[in-house]
């Protein structure tokens, strides 16, 4: 268990390096890289703290530390990955709109040089 626990943590601080370097070379933003970051400390924390784990693991009934852990961490994943994908899908919508505004101000703009040219 403590091996795993190990891994968990050497992990975790990887994460928490890669995302640091990450915000510091603009690859993702400051506002994504917060549950990110988030995710990786309750892992470390989590990973490093036994009485915080197996109280935890009490409350939820578990019988085994790391499986609480990595139940924790995949119920983690799984809101981030929701969270992403509304993000996402705002995005999209917004996208849509935004080419819709630009084919209405193209069309505008056309009308106003034909309507030029006739005058001419």
């Amino acid at each position: 268990m403590d091996r795993l626990l190990n891994v968990t943590t050497g992990l975790s601080v990887i994460l928490l390096v890669i995302i640091l370097i990450s915000v510091r070379r603009a690859h993702i933003r400051v506002e994504y890289s917060v549950t990110w970051l988030l995710a990786a400390a309750a892992m470390l924390i989590l990973s490093r703290m036994h009485p915080l784990l197996d109280a935890v693991r009490n409350l939820i009934g578990l019988p085994d530390s790391p499986l609480t852990l990595f139940l924790l961490a995949g119920g983690v994943v799984l809101v981030m990955l929701f969270r992403f994908s509304v993000i996402i899908s705002h995005l999209r919508d917004n996208n849509i709109a935004l080419a819709q505004r630009v084919a209405i101000l193209e069309y505008h703009l056309q009308h106003l040089k034909n309507h030029e040219n006739q005058e001419a």
